[in-house]
Parts: structure tokens; sequence; C-alpha cells
């Protein structure tokens, strides 16, 4: 589970570039910023794919579909935070911001 969860994580770097990199430079036509992410996604999907059937119970792995996809959530919104704090400066992360994200926390433990 360890090389699924690193792979999650790293596919999920990627994938937050691709969706939320091009914010910080507004001066980019929106067709070269589709591009763009297009180009950075096809990376993300170099990670998911195989972190997907490392950790699926279909595929020799120990978790079951949705368990796979709670915990992709789970880090998909860590790596959003990491990346928006340290990438957008001016963001801040409110107290709805982590109200929410014990709930998730609190789905993920109801699924394992």
């Amino acid at each position: 589970m360890t090389k699924t969860i690193l792979l999650l994580i790293s596919s999920n770097f990627f994938m937050t570039f691709a969706w939320y990199g091009f914010l910080k430079d507004r001066g980019i036509p929106l067709w070269k910023a589709i591009l763009v992410s297009w180009g950075i996604a096809f990376f993300e999907y170099l990670l998911m794919v195989p972190a997907n059937r490392l950790g699926s119970k279909e595929t020799g792995g120990n978790l079951d579909l949705f368990q796979l996809k709670i915990l992709q959530e789970v880090i998909g919104i860590l790596v959003f935070a990491v990346v928006v704090l340290f990438l957008f400066k001016g963001e801040t992360i409110q107290w709805k911001h982590a109200l929410a994200f014990c709930f998730i926390l609190a789905a993920v433990w109801l699924v394992y």
C-alpha cells in the first residue's frame, strides 16, 4: 500500500499544477493553458493508473474501489492545500475548510 500512496501523492502534485498552476500567470491564453494542462496531466496519468492497479483488490492490491477513491480524495486535498499555501501566498485555510477536511477524514475512517 505504500507504493500506492506514494504514487497517489506524486500524481496529485502533477494534477494540482495542471488544474491550478496556470492561475499564477493570467497572461497565458486559455488555449495554451489547456494544452499545457493536458501535457502535465499526461504525467499524472502515468502515476495514477499504476497507483490504482497496485492498490485495487481487483488487480492484487488490498483496497476495494471505494477505499481507493476516498484515499485518493484525501491525498488530493492534502496536496492541494500544500500547493495552494506555498504557491498562492494570499490564500489561507479558514475554519470551514478545516471542518470540511475533518468530515472527509471521518469518511476515510468510516470506509476503513
